[in-house]
């Protein structure tokens, strides 16, 4: 329906094989990334790639983008082993409507173990097909079990309070606390109703996010229910508590969102700035949100207390701001909070670079100075210049998605404005170049950035958004507000 337009210890064995990773491939992994050429690739994994802090009685998942040869998936052709340990045994069980091949060890991993998951190029796709490299990917257990039901941290439409004037032509989502088994998440389990009646569409499953799309567009100013039963069980078989039930009433008929479905941030979006390896600062900044950076050591980030409203989330406990740490979460829980939006950081970067059919392509080749840019996708293989002020015109329900090849520039006391209801929550700007982003003196940046390199504010420079970044952000005297929601 709407697809409208210094790091903290893990150990040298870990650090090692995730160099050798990176040599290999894209995303921290062997295998070919979702941009590969192969026609057969592995698109997600749970526990996802570099996770830490992972439940000793973990199941492993590993989704496909073809239906898969099941007789080609075993314990030969994909398989878990721990640091100085043997392969770890097990039963496998595939299913064709997910296309995931769920790892069922015969015994609880090793506490606090460095785990290498692997899936050779010996599976093969219902037509063949099979992955050009071998998929690798790592993650580190904790001390527990997991025995804590599944929530729901999130819904669009939003439930509380119940979301109005919402547009005909969107996907109705909910978010999860943890991963899912990608088999609970049905026709069954997560439905749509216009009261009593069914609405007709497709489920689907990925990264923490359940996703429900209409056949057809909703009726206009109607009362929707929306449910996820409990059987909706975690990759470990925890079923959720209770149902998750709310509702939400449509717009007119006018309420078509423009542009492309937004961009997912899922934890990634409970932080004004991320990155991974520091945040720099120049005093005194100003910013509004909490802020994060993982795995680089907390020591790596500059912000004082007095400079937030809002927390400070650290890889460790070593903090130290001016003295006062009052603002700082730092205990294993928090670690653990933050390296999973980092992940999700990623995640949230794979799905705007993947977004297809891009409405504009190289427009105005990249120099967008003086333009005014309405809703959709638009694709560059070059960078991006704002030489002088930049309008994006849509409404509150309209979406942007910028894919940059290249970096972006943007001029001193120069402004992205935003008009006819436009928000920076619905404004994404996906940049790969390998410097990353400059935002010059005293000017104004609207919307979330996912840079695969650095975000650099120069002095005075003001930003409504979010900052993510695969590097380090640096900050001189700058305000930084997370969007409204």
């Amino acid at each position: 329906m709407n697809m409208i337009k210094s790091y903290t210890s893990r150990s040298l064995w870990l650090a090692a094989l995730l160099t050798t990773t990176l040599m290999l491939g894209c995303d921290n992994n062997s295998g070919d990334s979702i941009f590969g050429n192969n026609t057969l690739t592995v698109l997600e994994t749970a526990p996802a790639d570099t996770a830490i802090d992972v439940a000793l009685n973990t199941n492993i998942v590993a989704t496909f983008s073809e239906e898969m040869d099941e007789a080609s998936i075993t314990t030969t052709s994909f398989t878990v082993t721990g640091q100085d340990e043997d392969a770890l045994t097990g039963s496998i069980v595939y299913d064709a409507t997910s296309k995931t091949a769920t790892f069922d060890p015969d015994r609880n991993l090793t506490a606090n173990t460095d785990y290498t998951g692997t899936v050779t190029t010996a599976v093969e796709s219902a037509t063949g097909a099979s992955l050009a490299t071998n998929y690798v990917w790592l993650f580190t257990t904790g001390t527990t079990v997991d025995a804590t039901p599944p929530t729901v941290i999130s819904t669009d439409p939003l439930d509380t309070p119940a979301a109005t004037d919402v547009p005909l032509n969107r996907n109705v989502t909910a978010t999860f606390s943890e991963a899912l088994d990608p088999t609970s998440v049905t026709d069954v389990t997560f439905t749509l109703k216009n009261g009593t009646t069914s609405v007709p569409g497709e489920v689907s499953y990925s990264s923490k996010v359940a996703t429900f799309n209409p056949t057809a567009d909703l009726e206009p100013t109607t009362v929707y229910t929306a449910t996820l039963t409990t059987g909706i069980k975690d990759v470990v078989g925890n079923a959720m508590a209770a149902d998750k039930v709310w509702t939400f009433t449509t717009g007119d008929t006018t309420a078509i969102a423009q542009g492309p479905a937004p961009v997912n941030l899922r934890t990634a979006g409970d932080f004004v700035i991320l990155s991974k390896t520091g945040i720099t600062n120049v005093p005194t900044s100003a910013i509004t949100g909490d802020i994060g950076s993982s795995p680089i050591t907390a020591a790596a980030i500059d912000v004082t207390c007095v400079e937030m409203t809002g927390f400070i989330y650290g890889a460790d406990a070593a903090y130290t701001g001016d003295g006062t740490v009052t603002c700082f979460k730092g205990l294993p829980a928090d670690n653990t909070l933050v390296a999973n939006a980092v992940l999700d950081m990623g995640v949230a970067y794979t799905d705007a670079a993947g977004r297809t059919t891009p409405d504009f392509t190289e427009l105005h080749a990249g120099d967008i100075s003086g333009q005014t840019l309405v809703p959709g996708l638009y694709k560059w293989g070059t960078s991006v210049w704002i030489n002088t002020n930049v309008t994006l015109d849509g409404g509150p329900e309209d979406v942007w998605i910028f894919q940059i090849e290249g970096n972006i520039i943007q001029a001193e006391n120069t402004n992205v404005f935003l008009t006819g209801g436009a928000v920076a929550k619905n404004v994404f700007w996906q940049v790969a170049g390998g410097v990353g982003v400059d935002i010059n003196t005293t000017a104004t940046f609207r919307g979330v950035i996912l840079a695969e390199k650095a975000i650099n504010l120069k002095t005075g420079a003001t930003v409504n958004g979010r900052l993510l970044s695969h590097t380090a952000v640096t900050l001189q005297s700058n305000a930084v507000t997370e969007p409204a929601d």
